[in-house]
């Protein structure tokens, strides 16, 4: 059974900094696809960022890829979000998830693809 786990969330005042990582159980992470996502309360969950195995193509959305950056140590079997310049919008529960990477070796936003998913880890950012 493979499993990820996030940690690095917290309470953080607008304009600091967190990062997140995601660490993979059970197997390596090295041949696969880890997608951030971010559910705020009352609000869909959105994709915030994406890094493929292999290729390490890289794909962050619009609302944060001023301010983000992923990046992904195979060798300790972690990915991490780092985020900068928080705003109180940001605050939601961030997820990480995984997939197989494609032959492509493209990574997506789309939730759908990605059929294991971490439990979430909150980040609050509040004055």
């Amino acid at each position: 059974q493979l499993h990820v786990v996030e940690s690095g969330g917290g309470l953080v005042q607008p304009g600091g900094s967190l990062r997140l990582s995601c660490a993979a159980s059970g197997f390596r992470l090295d041949g696969y696809t880890i997608g951030w996502f971010r559910q705020a309360p009352g609000k869909e969950r959105e994709g915030v960022g994406c890094v493929s195995g292999r290729t390490y193509n890289k794909i962050l959305s619009d609302s944060v890829k001023d301010r983000f950056t992923i990046s992904r140590d195979d060798a300790k079997n972690v990915v991490f979000l780092h985020m900068n310049a928080l705003k109180p919008e940001d605050t939601a529960i961030y997820q990480c998830a995984a997939d197989w990477t494609s032959w492509e070796g493209l990574c997506t936003l789309a939730e759908g693809q990605y059929p294991f998913w971490g439990q979430g880890t909150q980040v609050t950012v509040s004055s």
